[in-house]
């Protein structure tokens, strides 16, 4: 039927459905997509650590009393040993500051206390008796930024009488410069691979099309202990910094131009 004469017989909003879900009378081919040439690379950055992280625990612990159902630390006792250590802390502090460490460096944690069972097989049955006891104590968290001075400051630890050092951490200070450096690495060696690939294939590499991170960059700090042989000499062999590892890596998609005219 005739489009004029269709238009006469039916409602202005019908026509206009009808015209709207009808089928194209030619549909167009769709265009092929251009080829493409799609590259993963990983790159690997060494880095030498500026920066380092050391751990150490003051603790004072009160006398330890037999277990009895209704027993309790004595609050005198509690009050002298917390007395005493925070004395040691006030100690470590003013030692670490004359070592040369700015006080913003040196991150004192929050009181713990814990309580502590014991075995004295020191009677004469022989039986276990249990006995009770509560540790106070008081974390530190010392940051270095100059990584020669990681010996004296050692040795201050232990000339202050720390019950513990937990290790040192090696770091960096800027940790995003390092990880964009690894990134940028990444791609360099993408662009790197995809041109030996078009020239080896004979074809020329266009535009980026695509351009994603397989893995973001990596960095894990090192984590080294303390060894006693370590406190006892200053520690200057054990701590050396040696180097971190970033990785990352990308995928990166690139447009094929055209084919070099074979010779």
């Amino acid at each position: 039927m005739p489009l004029s004469r269709l238009r006469s017989r039916l409602p202005g909003g019908l026509l206009a459905a009808l015209l709207l879900t009808a089928p194209p009378l030619a549909i167009a081919a769709d265009a092929p997509s251009p080829p493409r040439l799609d590259v993963q690379a990983q790159a690997e950055l060494q880095v030498v650590p500026d920066q380092a992280i050391l751990n150490a625990r003051l603790w004072e612990r009160t006398p330890a009393i037999a277990q009895r159902d209704d027993s309790r630390t004595d609050p005198e006792a509690l009050a002298e040993a917390r007395r005493r250590l925070e004395e040691r802390a006030a100690t470590l502090i003013r030692t670490l500051e004359t070592a040369g460490l700015e006080r913003d460096a040196i991150q004192a944690g929050s009181l713990r206390v814990q309580p502590e069972i014991l075995h004295d097989r020191s009677g004469e049955e022989g039986e276990p008796t249990p006995l009770a006891r509560t540790r106070l104590e008081r974390p530190f968290e010392v940051e270095i930024n100059d990584l020669e001075r990681l010996p004296t400051i050692l040795d201050a630890l232990t000339e202050a009488g720390v019950n513990a050092l937990d290790g040192v951490t090696h770091d960096l200070a800027d940790r995003e410069a390092a990880s964009d450096e690894a990134l940028t690495k990444a791609l360099a060696r993408a662009r790197h691979k995809a041109e030996l690939m078009a020239e080896a294939l004979g074809v020329t590499l266009g535009p980026v099309r695509a351009v994603s991170e397989q893995q973001a960059p990596v960095f894990q700090p090192r984590m080294m202990a303390m060894s006693a042989d370590a406190r006892e000499s200053g520690g200057a062999a054990e701590y050396r910094p040696g180097t971190l590892t970033i990785d990352a890596a990308v995928n990166v998609s690139w447009e094929i131009e055209d084919e070099k005219s074979e010779e």
